[in-house]
């Protein structure tokens, strides 16, 4: 009797040892989200970054067990940054039964707005798309999740203040910007702000594709002899700008570039950290390596016996797109809390979206808290400086005129 006993708790034994070392079970339901990128097209110098970041915070996610047990599958298309391409993308996604999808652009975002309401599937846009949709109430399907155009120029005009001694008054502050609808949309809130602050604003349009300016940085630094310049360029654009504006003789840490004219890629195309050295850029995400959630993709790809990706390298996109996706898992998360079956549905993951707050992802990610009325998540910057080589953090988290912000979404149409 007593030798049957044994026999039998060392099976048990055994046989718990077996189960501690399965992994847990996927749950039956798959969570899909839609990925649209551009690794080919005029702003593949993005995409080739950020669209990694994305895959590999969800490789990591799922290497833990998924959210609540769901696998996250993240399905990419690449749309070339061309809009038909992009309408098409959404439908294949929706079809593959996708819950949310991660816009990419602000033109395909502006026409997608209305698919996304009337399928209430949500789309996100950060740092990008339609200022406006920072309204949840308007845009109820539409989360920029960072900080839009419209707060982007509100923080670039507040630097440019704490640059200038404290005052604008009196002051002139050259606007640069790509001549589309992107460049264009925050021209309202500067304008706002010249009245405010006591500036005299001129506007400097670059029109596509954006590498010849010569004859506007000469303007700007000769003729209307700018005390601060605030950029707004995309693609090759930003580096272009830069060259330039040091070609002519004027000094960069007197200049900001919004999101897009921030990254490490921007800085070599213009010849390097050395040649931009002083180059201030805008920041929705943490800029660097240093992070904790970095530091764990790394030990992961570790344990698969690989090295690092190299596009981990270029921090500033790598990083939006590792955010991007810790966004989405979140909202997921908190979908998936409500329906624990898994079977979540788009209006499930926008109430996940609203119920985001104090979500950091150890610093990379500003303190967002997004409702049902905000859904830009507050609209927090950081600024960076090109100096010594890097990046170097000029600014802790940050944002501006909130009223002057307020005033003009609630006026938007």
């Amino acid at each position: 009797m007593r030798k049957c006993l044994a026999i039998l708790i060392g099976l048990a034994v055994a046989f718990g040892a077996t189960l501690g070392a399965i992994q847990p079970a996927w749950a039956t339901h798959d969570i899909v989200l839609g990925l649209q990128c551009d690794r080919t097209g005029a702003t593949q110098t993005v995409g080739v970054h950020l669209c990694p970041g994305y895959h590999d915070y969800i490789a990591l996610v799922n290497s833990k067990g998924g959210v609540e047990g769901h696998k996250i599958k993240a399905i990419e298309i690449d749309h070339e940054y061309k809009v038909p391409q992009g309408m098409e993308a959404y439908e294949r996604h929706k079809k593959e039964g996708a819950v949310l999808i991660s816009l990419y652009g602000t033109p395909h975002t502006q026409a997608l707005t209305a698919k996304l309401t009337e399928d209430r599937i949500p789309g996100t846009s950060p740092g990008f798309g339609t200022a406006a949709a920072a309204d949840g109430a308007k845009y109820p399907y539409v989360f920029p999740i960072a900080a839009t155009y419209w707060s982007q120029m509100t923080a670039a005009v507040k630097f440019a203040k704490d640059q200038l001694g404290g005052s604008l008054k009196g002051k002139k502050v050259a606007y640069l910007f790509f001549d589309n609808p992107a460049g264009r949309e925050p021209l309202p809130i500067i304008e706002d702000l010249a009245g405010i602050e006591g500036f005299t604003l001129q506007t400097f349009a670059v029109p596509p594709p954006g590498v010849e300016m010569g004859a506007q940085t000469l303007d700007i630094s000769q003729r209307f002899r700018a005390d601060f310049v605030i950029t707004h360029l995309f693609g090759r654009s930003p580096s272009v700008s830069i060259k330039e504006l040091k070609r002519v003789g004027y000094p960069l840490r007197k200049v900001v570039g919004l999101v897009w004219g921030a990254s490490e890629a921007d800085i070599e195309a213009a010849g390097g950290f050395g040649a931009a050295e002083g180059y201030n850029a805008i920041q929705f995400a943490g800029v660097g390596s240093d992070y904790p959630v970095l530091n764990e993709i790394r030990e992961m790809y570790k344990k698969q016996g690989k090295e690092p990706p190299k596009e981990m390298a270029s921090t500033v996109f790598y990083n939006r797109g590792v955010l991007i996706a810790a966004v989405h898992v979140e909202a997921v998360r908190n979908a998936l809390k409500a329906r624990p079956d898994g079977k979540i549905t788009g209006v499930d993951v926008k109430a996940g979206f609203e119920k985001i707050k104090g979500f950091t992802l150890g610093g990379l990610v500003p303190p967002l808290e997004i409702t049902a009325t905000d859904h830009e998540g507050g609209g927090w910057v950081q600024i960076f400086q090109a100096k010594g080589g890097k990046f170097v953090k000029a600014t802790e988290w940050f944002k501006a005129y909130p009223e002057v912000l307020a005033k003009h979404i609630k006026a938007a149409k």
